[in-house]
């Protein structure tokens, strides 16, 4: 039960922060429709088919430690090309795969799922950080509404509005800043950087939970 109590209101949280951040970067002109659709279309119905299910275990707790580690690492090492303004052309035989992968996991593990699309974006080259951005966050906001749908209509709903609101506001004021930074103030690097150290706080957490 703990765990569905803390997906729920990470799901919920993320309703909030996502849509802020999307209207900063798409607002700042750094959202390409073309490429979120793909992704978004095929990760809705698996993200609810992951939040429908209750899925738990110390070994998938583990493979996604180390895949946070390895992505972070892969950005961390990456070149300037990544911050460069062209991109290629995003296969949909690819995207949409991973699309609906990401959207499974978002279900099972109670995240967004933009921690996973945004490594995949830029070490692809399909996207620049801030396009990647724009795109992750309203592929979190999507992923997110229907993980919930598919936890609500599970029978399994616990979400508690008095414990949520504080931390809404929190996410609220951090989310707004945060995101106008990114979108129209911080250069293409650092946004690259603080997906890293981003990626890196998850997988800390992730074996923290394990341990």
């Amino acid at each position: 039960m703990e765990d569905i109590w803390l997906k729920q209101h990470a799901w919920s949280l993320n309703l909030i922060v996502a849509a802020i951040a999307f209207y900063h970067y798409q607002r700042a002109g750094h959202h390409i429709p073309r490429m979120t659709s793909i992704f978004v279309v095929a990760s809705i119905p698996m993200a609810f088919a992951g939040g429908y299910l209750l899925v738990d275990g110390v070994v998938y707790d583990t493979l996604l430690s180390i895949t946070l580690v390895w992505a972070s690492f892969r950005l961390f090492k990456a070149g300037p090309e990544f911050e460069g303004a062209s991109i290629q052309e995003i296969p949909i035989s690819q995207a949409a795969p991973a699309g609906a992968g990401i959207g499974l996991l978002s279900g099972i593990v109670g995240v967004g799922g933009g921690i996973f699309l945004s490594p995949i974006l830029l070490l692809k080259r399909w996207a620049t950080p801030k396009a990647a951005a724009a795109t992750a966050a309203l592929f979190i906001w999507v992923n997110s509404a229907a993980a919930l749908t598919g936890s609500y209509i599970s029978g399994e709903w616990v979400v508690e509005t008095d414990t949520l609101a504080p931390f809404g506001t929190a996410v609220l004021i951090g989310g707004f800043v945060g995101s106008r930074l990114g979108a129209d103030l911080i250069p293409q690097r650092n946004v690259r950087i603080i997906l890293v150290v981003v990626l890196m706080l998850a997988a800390a957490r992730r074996m923290l939970l394990i341990v």
